[in-house]
């Protein structure tokens, strides 16, 4: 027999999720002083934006279709 995998759904959606880290990083960024681990934060926090930007474009319905 094989034992069944535990799944859980996350609580927030990915656009929630994602907006939540941007902003903690940009937080926690803001506390350091000018300077390489500064300056990682602020990056991942723009990549955090981008991701969040597609996944946007990419769960909207588009352009529809007349029938």
């Amino acid at each position: 027999m094989t034992k069944k995998r535990n799944r859980t759904r996350p609580a927030l959606s990915l656009q929630e999720r994602l907006n939540r880290f941007t902003q903690d990083a940009r937080a926690a960024a803001k506390k350091l002083p000018a300077g390489t681990e500064r300056h990682t934060l602020l990056q991942k926090a723009r990549n955090g934006e981008a991701a969040a930007e597609i996944e946007r474009l990419l769960s909207s319905p588009g352009p529809q279709h007349q029938k």
